[in-house]
């Protein structure tokens, strides 16, 4: 039997925050945040949605990304600005209830935690299909779904360090695949093997139709498969209280956010689109796999499939651990059940990742009832979610940094590059992101939900005040 234990008053700050790493283990190495920092900026949205994308915007997605990663990279700033100021596990909806208000955390600690029992959900799903590539069928969908949820669940609970070493080697197989990739791909521009060799060249990316081939308009409608494919690189702010240096760690998995964008994703599609021209590519094909059979390298789609399982789990197990903080940390503030603060010996919220982890068996349910059913909607709602870390962020850096200027908060040692500015500039575009969402029927769904997500916490809010309209989690000051 697990023993847990259960922080007393005592050990709680004064305001009801959560210091930062209180009652965690510092364990996660510098080795560790980096590759969890790499594996949060690579997922199913590059290996699988970016066939979509191509297909609609052709060679202008490599600029889509390229501006969308600048954006994230500004994002990443702030976030840093504000972890070196005050690292805390539970920084998004921490730092929003320290410049926003009690409101906000509360809003902002639920919706990132739903945000990833939600994508747990679309993740082992998705894990469980692509295990029908090699059982073909003779094993049930969701039983590998139970499969992965259990192994995953158990993996968290035992320490933070083991969550640590799976999502390093989950990065280690997307980090080698893509670098594989382009490798031969440039083997073939250069050297010419393959067959792909014919017509293999750099004018593909302008030759049909130009740069644009569907007008900028199509371009603008893919900034939303674009920026769900980075959903999760914030996920290194997370683990801020289990950091063994967070000062030096920290700064150095977001300072390189740039190449990692530069690398596994404008440089990953410059070389697929030069080898392959854009027009071959379509809906609901990996670009990797088509790119692989285009080659004539028929491994390939076995390699695409085993590194698409990989960052499926990767995604899932990432839930797995910010769930557990997200519910300890609003617990902790008194915006959630006390029994969510409880911590196993190795420092692991035990009821949080366990409350979290059944709502993920939800998957398994679906994968019984409907296992060819697609997730669409969940998939959209997860993005809209995701979406507000990043606006939370954004604010909670403009309003520290105006404080800080004004010599009310102590300035962090690592300052965000041209703020204000630039975090205005991101939450103009993450706008527009939204307004396009609104004009994708397919994606329009999502923010359908968003109004009734907020209507559930906000009825929910009014009535835990109501039932302790003294109490320090809603009565703090801005």
């Amino acid at each position: 039997m697990t023993s847990v234990q259960v922080e007393h008053d005592d050990t709680k700050p004064a305001g009801g925050e959560a210091e930062a790493g209180e009652g965690y283990h510092r364990t996660l190495g510098a080795r560790q945040i980096q590759m969890i920092a790499i594996g949060g900026a690579i997922g199913t949205g590059l290996f699988l949605g970016a066939g979509k994308a191509i297909s609609k915007a052709g060679p202008s997605l490599i600029l889509a990304y390229a501006i969308a990663g600048l954006v994230i990279f500004f994002i990443m700033r702030a976030l840093g600005e504000l972890l070196m100021y005050r690292p805390v596990s539970g920084s998004f909806s921490d730092y929003a209830r320290e410049f926003l208000g009690p409101f906000w955390g509360y809003v902002t600690g639920w919706t990132y935690w739903l945000f990833w029992v939600v994508t747990g959900i679309v993740e082992v799903t998705a894990a469980a299909k692509y295990m029908s590539f090699w059982t073909d069928g003779s094993f049930p969908q969701w039983g590998f779904a139970l499969i992965f949820t259990l192994i995953l669940y158990a993996a968290n609970l035992i320490s933070v360090k083991l969550f640590g070493e799976l999502e390093f080697w989950f990065s280690m197989v997307k980090v080698t695949a893509i670098v594989g990739m382009i490798l031969i791909c440039a083997g073939i521009l250069t050297i010419g093997f393959s067959d792909a060799a014919d017509t293999a060249s750099v004018s593909n990316l302008w030759n049909d139709r130009g740069f644009f081939p569907n007008g900028i308009g199509e371009t603008l409608m893919t900034l939303q498969i674009v920026m769900f494919a980075f959903l999760a690189v914030e996920l290194v702010g997370v683990t801020a209280g289990e950091s063994k240096d967070p000062e030096k760690t920290l700064p150095k998995a977001i300072n390189t956010v740039p190449w990692r964008i530069a690398v596994f994703y404008v440089g990953a599609l410059i070389m697929i689109l030069s080898v392959i021209p854009w027009n071959q590519f379509k809906a609901g094909e990996s670009p990797f796999v088509l790119a692989f059979e285009k080659m004539g390298l028929g491994i390939g789609a076995a390699i695409v499939n085993f590194v698409v399982l990989t960052a499926a789990l990767s995604s899932c197990n990432s839930g797995m651990y910010s769930t557990g903080r997200m519910l300890r940390d609003l617990a902790l503030n008194g915006q959630g059940p006390k029994v969510f603060t409880k911590l196993t010996k190795s420092g692991t919220p035990l009821v949080g990742t366990t409350f979290s982890a059944a709502l993920m068996l939800v998957g398994v349910w679906i994968n019984y009832v409907a296992p060819g059913k697609a997730f669409d909607y969940v998939v959209s709602f997860a993005t809209i979610s995701g979406m507000w870390a990043w606006i939370m962020i954004l604010v909670c850096q403009i309003r520290y940094r105006a404080k800080s200027d004004r010599g009310e908060l102590p300035a962090s040692p690592f300052r965000a590059p041209g703020a204000p500015y630039t975090s205005w500039f991101a939450l103009a575009f993450i706008a527009m992101v939204i307004v396009m969402m609104g004009i994708d029927k397919d994606a329009r769904v999502s923010l359908y939900c968003a109004p009734l997500w907020g209507l559930i916490l906000g009825v929910s809010w009014l009535v835990m005040k109501n039932r302790n309209p003294s109490g320090v989690a809603f009565t703090k000051a801005s």
